[in-house]
C-alpha cells in the first residue's frame, strides 16, 4: 500500500527580515515524501488502512527531519504538517498524514524531553505537479503563542502527478524573527492544555 518515489528535504536559516539584525538565525526545515496514491481515480469508503500503515514512514521521516536540521531537539520550538493530493485523489487522501506525521514528531521530540502538549497544525489540498503549500507552525507545548505562528512554503517539483500524493513534515527553531504582535509569550506558558 505504501510506494515511496522521492523523499525531499530543505532546510532554511533565517537571519534577516527587514529592521535590525536578529540575535540568532532561526532555522526551519521540511522533509517530504512522494507517494503513490493507492486510491486515485476512485472512490474508496475506507482509506483508513493506510493511515495506519503509513506509521512507520511517518518516524522515519520526522528522525530525517530533525537529523537534516542538524541541532538538538530542545531547540525545536514549533511544528507542522501538510499534503497535497495529485488531481487524480481526493481531499481526504490527505488527511491520512494526521496520525503518521503529526505523532511521529511529537513522540519523537517527546522521547528526547522536548514537551509536545500542543496539536500539530495541519494545511492539505488538491495540487498539480509542483504546486506549492504552506505549512502553518505553531509551538510546540502551547497553540496560542503567537510569537511563533508561521508558514514555511514548501512543494517538490514535479510532484504531485495525479496519481501521487505529496506529504510534508516541518519543524522551526523558534518565533518569527521580528515578532511583536504581543498575546502569549512563549517565557509564560503554563503547559497544561497544549493550549496556553
Amino acid at each position: 500500500m505504501i510506494e515511496v518515489r522521492r523523499i525531499v528535504t530543505q532546510v532554511e536559516d533565517v537571519f534577516h527580515e527587514f529592521g535590525p539584525r536578529g540575535g540568532r538565525p532561526q532555522r526551519r526545515a521540511v522533509v517530504a515524501v512522494v507517494l503513490a496514491n493507492p486510491f486515485a481515480h476512485r472512490y474508496e469508503a475506507d482509506i483508513q488502512p493506510m493511515m495506519e500503515a503509513m506509521k512507520p514512514l511517518g518516524v522515519t521521516l520526522a528522525r530525517r527531519l530533525l537529523d537534516a536540521m542538524r541541532l538538538d531537539a530542545h531547540r525545536i520550538e514549533a511544528y507542522g504538517k501538510g499534503g497535497i493530493v495529485g488531481a487524480g485523489g481526493e481531499s481526504e487522501h490527505g488527511h491520512l498524514w494526521h496520525v503518521p506525521g503529526g505523532y511521529a514528531m511529537r513522540s519523537l521530540l517527546g522521547q528526547q524531553g522536548v514537551s509536545t502538549k500542543a496539536i500539530v497544525p495541519s494545511n492539505t489540498k488538491v495540487g498539480a505537479p509542483g504546486a506549492s503549500i504552506d505549512i502553518p507552525l505553531t509551538h510546540v507545548d502551547a497553540s496560542y503563542v503567537r510569537s511563533h505562528f508561521d508558514t514555511i512554503e514548501a512543494a517538490v517539483a514535479g510532484a504531485p502527478d495525479a496519481d501521487e500524493i505529496v506529504f510534508f513534515l516541518a519543524m522551526s527553531t523558534g518565533a518569527r524573527v521580528h515578532e511583536r504582535v504581543g498575546g502569549l509569550r512563549a517565557d509564560e506558558i503554563k503547559g497544561i492544555d497544549g493550549l496556553r
